[in-house]
């Protein structure tokens, strides 16, 4: 009887032990299948995240592109423009150039190129060109048509309040004036 309470007790431990082996190795399967399914669902938006980053790319070079030739050509300046009339020809020429160089400092910013206070700094360093400050305030129309909530609206208001830091200054070192924005 003893031998058989024993025998009975020795299978028991070796049922319970290769059970809990067996329950071991299930539960190591299902974690690794889970962490393969997260590597596989990281890789699917890093791919995504690549092809938002190449069509930006795209985008701001026929930005680019098209700027490019409304500045060259006055005729198919007439397409975009939507600067008072009143501003002659050659300013208007100059303001989509100024457009370019917001534009392109704005991708850089929207590209992760530029943070925030890289951004404000070259901005401010832009508006020191008169200028730069007449196609910012004949762009004004332009800009109260963005959503507000939008990352260019975000911009257009801190370089309001940079624009108004600067005239309101009283030095001429303007590369100390305002404060950058944190991020």
């Amino acid at each position: 009887m003893v031998t058989r309470k024993l025998f009975t007790g020795r299978l028991s431990s070796a049922a319970l032990a290769l059970l809990a082996s067996t329950a071991a190795l299930t539960l190591a399967q299902r974690q690794r299948r889970l962490e393969e399914a997260r590597l596989r669902e990281r890789q699917l938006e890093l791919d995504e995240l690549a092809v938002r980053r190449r069509a930006y790319a795209h985008q701001q070079r026929m930005h680019w592109e098209l700027l490019a030739r409304a500045i060259d050509d006055p005729s198919l300046a007439a397409v975009i423009d939507t600067y008072d009339a009143r501003i002659p020809a050659e300013k208007r020429r100059q303001f989509f150039y100024a457009n370019a160089w917001y534009a392109y400092l704005f991708h850089l910013y929207r590209a992760d190129v530029l943070d925030k206070e890289e951004l404000y700094k070259h901005l401010r360093e832009f508006f020191q060109s008169p200028l730069f400050r007449e196609y910012w305030e004949a762009s004004r129309a332009q800009r109260a048509t963005l959503k507000q909530t939008s990352a260019e609206a975000d911009i257009g208001r801190m370089v309001d309040g940079l624009v108004q830091e600067l005239d309101e200054a009283d030095t001429d070192e303007w590369w100390v004036v305002g404060s950058p924005p944190a991020e």
